[in-house]
């Protein structure tokens, strides 16, 4: 009934053991678990970065002017609400206080920069008041916080 050809070696068609499992190196740098890494991180930090801002509800008044470079101790702020309420970092004082703690804050920092958030609808003359208490508290180097996108007052607004 028919014999069947039988190939001796039992390599099946291939020459010994070479190129059994193995496979030639490759030449390109796979990106795709860097990208989805990246993706990831992209998403938490867009997602981490407005909780890391001081959590007072202000409506800041907008202006044109740019960023300030970051700095390496975390900023003192003292924010002026709607309401006229005094936040210092993310603590309510009392106007009456604020000069006495700014003093002891002073003595503990070793910089004299503080961000001063106020509310637009707030009056100039209570800005002013809060400022001269920052410059008697020993805080000479005040920096207002305000938004971007503000009017240029070149005749164009953005």
């Amino acid at each position: 009934m028919g014999a069947g050809v039988v190939q001796s070696g039992g390599g099946g068609g291939r020459r010994g053991r070479r190129g059994r499992g193995r496979s030639k190196a490759m030449a390109e740098i796979n990106v795709t678990p860097f990208v989805d890494v990246m993706l990831v991180l992209l998403i938490i930090f867009m997602v981490a970065a407005p909780l890391l801002t001081v959590g007072v509800p202000v409506e800041l008044p907008k202006t044109a002017a740019k960023a300030l470079p970051s700095e390496q101790e975390e900023p003192l702020t003292i924010t002026l609400t709607a309401e006229g309420q005094v936040v210092l970092m993310s603590t309510e004082i009392a106007r009456e206080d604020l000069l006495t703690k700014l003093i002891a804050i002073a003595e503990e920092r070793d910089d004299n920069k503080v961000f001063l958030r106020a509310d637009g609808s707030i009056p100039y003359s209570d800005v002013v008041q809060i400022m001269g208490a920052l410059n008697a508290g020993g805080f000479n180097n005040i920096g207002l916080v305000t938004e971007t996108g503000g009017p240029r007052l070149n005749g164009n607004d953005g």
